[in-house]
């Protein structure tokens, strides 16, 4: 098979323009944009494969995938990142369309419902764990079982977390967790500011728990692990043809190049466990 790799200046290059086409769903009350932003809307509507994503697909190697890709075919891919609270809406509404989205299982199986994915394309993409982390060069401890894990929580001073008044599904889950009664007497203030990894980072509390593809990327911070099975903290993930799509055949061809099984030396690395 065709090898993905490219050299190290030219991702370098890539990874700088397809920064350069991310451009944000447009949000209703947002004053008008600047003239970057403009630019920005422009590289997007003209990019050959434009991709809708949330935070956790981002993470775990999509701009390297869509740098790659862009090497070997010239076809320019566009990233546009948005949180799941509006994702949907996003998908459905904004102006040009995605033509390949990622949304979690229950979020894609609605909006396929609604007729919002080409027939066919709704593919199963990976799952993104919820893991605990500690600063850099803190104790790791031992997290093997829910009463271990619970046990050190207890023991921290602030385990960080995002905000589920945000209404994102990862704040959700891990709140859900949290209200467990085993995990009474835990303090986790949710992050005023960002995702909890992301807290923890800035010095705020000494535990966070994230999705794990949302913690590896910062070096001020260092992955414990994932949190026990039996806690079912996961959000797995799926990937499709926008029914909206204006290039479905490119869009189709790099959904193909996502999936393929040496795909898995982008993805595993940066938390994102590709299905079988």
């Amino acid at each position: 098979m065709r090898q993905t790799y490219v050299p190290a200046l030219c991702v370098t290059l890539l990874l700088l323009l397809l920064i350069a086409v991310q451009a944000p769903a447009p949000a209703q009350g947002q004053d008008a944009p600047s003239a970057e932003a403009k630019e920005r809307a422009a590289l997007y509507a003209a990019a050959d494969i434009r991709v809708m994503t949330p935070g956790v697909v981002n993470s775990s190697g999509l701009p390297d995938f869509a740098a790659a890709y862009t090497s070997e075919t010239g076809k320019k891919v566009a990233l546009t990142v948005v949180g799941m609270g509006r994702i949907v809406d996003a998908i459905t509404t904004s102006n040009p369309p995605p033509d390949v989205i990622m949304l979690p299982f229950e979020l894609m199986s609605t909006l396929a419902l609604e007729g919002g994915v080409l027939p066919g394309t709704f593919t199963p993409l990976g799952r993104t764990r919820m893991g605990l982390a500690v600063r850099a060069g803190a104790p790791h401890p031992d997290i093997s079982t829910v009463e271990k894990f619970a046990a050190a929580l207890r023991g921290a001073k602030a385990v960080m977390r995002s905000n589920p008044a945000t209404g994102t599904m990862v704040a959700r889950l891990i709140d859900d967790v949290l209200k467990r009664p085993e995990f009474a007497g835990v303090n986790s203030p949710p992050s005023s500011r960002g995702e909890g990894g992301q807290a923890l980072v800035r010095g705020e509390g000494d535990m966070a728990i994230q999705t794990i593809c949302q913690i590896l990327p910062y070096k001020e911070i260092e992955l414990v692990g994932p949190l026990p099975a039996e806690l079912k903290a996961w959000i797995d993930m799926s990937t499709a043809v926008s029914a909206r799509a204006q290039h479905p055949d490119d869009a189709r061809a790099f959904i193909r190049y996502l999936l393929r099984p040496e795909s898995n030396t982008v993805w595993k690395p940066r938390g994102l466990e590709r299905f079988h």
